[in-house]
């Protein structure tokens, strides 16, 4: 009895399965390179928000447990900008803006506090959870974890990383657990203050030690002319951030995450990589691919 010829169905079906062989295979390597280190996350609340077609969140989740899945020790910091003014206006309390920080009284740290602890915080556990029982959500009021130091009188509780102390983190870690930190922080009497996220997030880097840093945000990287999209950095190192820096080129909610960057890899962490959280599945496309995406920042 003759063979049934297999259906074009079938054999699409196979080539599909092909690709997808080969993709795990070209990934081996960067997955037998990565096993064991600790990267962390942060996870903006711009890139939050999203605009693919997809659940932004569902595939950051997706992303973040099969790096644990396959041996990595993915530590997710998040700040929350806009859902903190969405519950402002839901408030009927006004956002107010000094050199682009938020003015924070001691009503508006609250909020803050409801909205990254209470909301964005839950929104990413429960997210990661439906994957498995990966996840533990904290914030830096949690165990020490953040002590600030106020910025400045006029600008309320808006406070400055002083000092990090990791040690709930590496607890987490140690029990196969994905750590989801707010980043409210706490001064010496236990007072509540918001942080820049971004800071917080090369801080908690440095202080574990991590192999990178990875910041999810609403663009696709750094530009060498922004908006110019062409002029997008794939590779640079800490001396040419300091060039892009002083000549002007870089917009104004950039420079955080660039000054963050500097201040981890000179704090020993290997590498840091600006991605835009909107792309699916960008940080595998970033750690697990030859092209990566994004721009990587390198000593």
């Amino acid at each position: 009895m003759s063979a049934t010829p297999a259906t074009s169905d079938f054999k699409a079906r196979l080539a599909d399965a092909g690709v997808k062989a080969a993709v795990l295979a070209d990934a081996l390597p960067y997955i037998t390179a990565f096993s064991g280190k600790i990267v962390v996350i942060k996870y903006g609340g711009n890139a939050l928000a999203g605009t693919t077609g997809e659940d932004p969140l569902e595939l950051f989740a997706a992303d973040v447990v099969l790096m644990r899945a396959v041996g990595m020790y993915p530590v997710v910091v998040h700040g929350g900008g806009p859902q903190i003014t969405e519950l402002m206006k839901r408030l009927g309390k006004e956002s107010t803006f000094v050199d682009g920080l938020r003015v924070t009284d001691a009503e508006t740290v609250d909020i803050v506090r409801m909205a990254l602890v209470g909301k964005v915080n839950r929104e990413i556990v429960s997210a990661l959870n439906r994957h498995g029982s990966y996840a533990v959500g904290l914030s830096g009021e949690d165990a020490g974890l953040i002590r600030v130091e106020q910025r400045d009188p006029k600008l309320g509780f808006v406070g400055d990383v002083s000092a990090i102390d990791p040690t709930i983190v590496h607890r987490l870690i140690a029990e196969d657990l994905i750590p989801v930190i707010a980043t409210v922080g706490t001064d010496e009497t236990g007072q509540a203050y918001n942080i820049n996220a971004d800071t917080v997030a090369g801080a908690i880097a440095a202080a574990l030690a991590a192999e990178k840093l990875v910041y999810l945000t609403d663009v696709a990287g750094v530009y060498e002319r922004w908006p110019d999209e062409e002029s997008l950095i794939s590779r640079i190192d800490i001396e040419g951030l300091h060039q892009l820096m002083e000549s002007g080129a870089l917009s104004e909610g950039m420079i955080p995450k660039i000054d963050s960057c500097i201040n981890a890899i000179q704090g020993g962490v290997r590498s840091a990589h600006i991605l835009d959280g909107r792309l699916p599945h960008a940080l595998l496309l970033e750690f697990f691919t030859r092209e990566g995406v994004g721009t990587m920042v390198m000593a």
